[in-house]
């Protein structure tokens, strides 16, 4: 079965993105096997290695690296879930893509954004950055524009209403998810 990490890209106290997380890993689960990866569980150092991880064929990570990095290499696809900081992504998730090697190259990466304009310019970072460690960034955004705090609560149970908009954030969820899980296969495929 295709392996899918969501990402929770903040670690700051009274965060939502952990609401919005737990409420993708949902909609992923019935496609495909999900799982939640916290950042606050992989506190990093700020990169400060003197060679790019992509270029160092001896490089040795600090332990606190090699598990983020052995984490997240086992993965068919991800989806990064970032609020908006600043019109940017968070600095906890840019950094855990910075320390990245070749762990997640040519695998897909759906976004997920949250914030007053639904993380907009935090996901066009992301589409900036991610191809510089290999990864292939799927067409499909999702911009979660409501207060998460309301709309999903502590157990990532989204609001009856908004799950019920035709054109809301569910089948838009549904949509991205089933282009990541295609993008998945297919780029697993062809990595063999």
């Amino acid at each position: 079965m295709t392996k899918i990490a969501v990402v929770i890209g903040s670690s700051r106290e009274g965060r939502a993105t952990d609401r919005l997380a737990k409420w993708v890993a949902t909609g992923v689960a019935r496609q495909a096997e999900a799982e939640v990866i916290d950042l606050r569980d992989y506190p990093m150092p700020f990169l400060e290695e003197s060679v790019s991880p992509r270029y160092n064929p001896e490089r040795r990570p600090s332990p606190a690296v090699k598990k983020w990095l052995d984490k997240i290499a086992g993965f068919d696809g991800y989806v990064f879930v970032t609020p908006e900081y600043n019109r940017s992504t968070s600095a906890v998730l840019k950094n855990a893509i910075d320390v990245l090697g070749h762990e997640i190259d040519d695998k897909p990466v759906a976004l997920v954004g949250h914030g007053s304009s639904g993380g907009a310019q935090a996901i066009a970072n992301l589409r900036m950055a991610l191809p510089g460690v290999g990864a292939v960034t799927v067409p499909q955004a999702l911009f979660f524009t409501d207060r998460v705090g309301e709309a999903i609560d502590e157990a990532g149970m989204l609001q009856a209403e908004l799950e019920a908009a035709p054109y809301g954030p569910q089948t838009n969820l549904n949509t991205q998810i089933e282009s990541l899980v295609w993008y998945a296969n297919a780029l697993r495929a062809a990595r063999k």
